[in-house]
């Protein structure tokens, strides 16, 4: 049996949690990439582009005495009414869990088929960052968000003025060598 999920490549925000279905010998080969591309993980969740360093394999026995929802929450900051009924699901788990986040698909648009021994678990949101600082409120700033056109930049004419100077240098050393000459 497969499930059929779709990422789009807008997406932001997203932690999709699965549970890998094999012995612990086994776990390493099928969530390591080749160095030849071959990707079992890959194929397993029928994903179109995966991006390595957002692959996280967890060991729960590893966890010692934190829960797997702990430690989402705590990782992950993973919070809300969904991920609340779920916990007694994810605290159950045993082996290892897959976590990817957005950023784990590269922002392509896809269509996952997840299949055996992969078993999707969960899909949460991380809560949304509140912007940093106050509004910018200087004058530069003001009218040019809204689609109107910037002023025109000023040109420089210290390019001008470069080749002035350099000008000036050579001439000057051309009449000091005609004075030390005579």
């Amino acid at each position: 049996m497969s499930t059929k999920m779709h990422i789009k490549s807008s997406e932001r925000g997203v932690i999709r949690v699965f549970h890998i279905d094999l012995p612990r010998e086994a776990i390493e080969r099928f969530t390591t990439q080749a160095g030849t591309g071959e990707w079992p993980l890959q194929y397993a969740l029928g994903a179109k582009s995966l991006r390595n360093a957002f692959v996280e394999v967890v060991d729960i026995r590893e966890l010692g005495t934190m829960s797997l929802s702990q430690y989402l929450s705590e990782a992950h900051d993973v919070t809300g009414d969904d991920f609340d009924a779920m916990r007694a699901q994810l605290d159950a788990l045993k082996g290892h869990a897959l976590i990817l986040p957005s950023q784990a698909f590269n922002q392509t648009e896809q269509e996952l088929t997840i299949a055996t021994p992969v078993r999707w678990v969960g899909t949460f949101n991380e809560p949304k960052s509140a912007p940093r600082g106050a509004p910018v409120r200087s004058t530069s700033a003001i009218g040019t968000g809204s689609g109107a056109k910037a002023p025109p930049a000023q040109k420089s004419n210290s390019g001008l003025w470069l080749i002035v100077g350099i000008l000036g240098v050579i001439v000057s050393g051309i009449i000091l060598a005609k004075l030390l000459v005579n």
